[in-house]
């Protein structure tokens, strides 16, 4: 990466077609290996889960949602953080890293500052892990998991999770 941030001479990132297909053996390799499917927001409830046993393990305990998603190290929490090292590893291995804290196409739209883009962010995520638990289950575990097993449901998942992400790019972005 240069000064301008744009990548080094020489280097290119990853095909997107590469990297789907590396996506799609990795998800057959999971079931084969584990007998399951993959998502990734259970993960974080059990990770807000390790954080709150250090202030109130008694709660935790008898909370029903912990006794049922029980805060613990497992192939899925192993998982999304190999998510972020490979991502982070990719990126090196292409030479495309950088720090970014606000994305030029943001940055165009709603401005430089990093305080508005940490607060909608965060709300996003926020939003997001509400819906995933509301439906049971993330994008990933619906959309992707369902698919492969030729669920009706999971293609419609699919298709909703993809109109929706258009429309709201359309009006974040205003179609650009």
């Amino acid at each position: 990466m240069n000064a301008q941030g744009t990548v080094n001479p020489g280097r290119r990132p990853w095909s997107p077609y590469v990297g789907g297909a590396l996506s799609g053996l990795l998800v057959v390799a999971s079931v084969w290996v584990t007998g399951k499917f993959f998502g990734a927001s259970t993960t974080f409830v059990r990770s807000a889960g390790f954080v709150e046993r250090v202030f109130s393990p008694e709660r935790v305990a008898v909370l029903e949602y912990f006794v049922k998603e029980a805060p613990k190290v497992d192939w899925q929490w192993m998982f999304v953080a190999g998510i972020f090292v490979g991502a982070l590893l990719a990126s090196l291995a292409s030479g495309t890293f950088r720090w970014q804290g606000v994305p030029p196409g943001w940055a165009e739209r709603f401005g430089p500052s990093r305080l508005r883009r940490g607060v909608a962010a965060f709300c996003g995520g926020v939003l997001a892990m509400f819906g995933a638990r509301l439906a049971d289950g993330c994008p990933s575990g619906h959309g992707l998991s369902g698919s492969l097993q030729l669920s009706v449901s999971g293609f419609v998942a699919l298709a909703c999770f993809f109109a929706g992400g258009l429309v709201m790019a359309r009006i974040l972005y205003r179609g650009r």
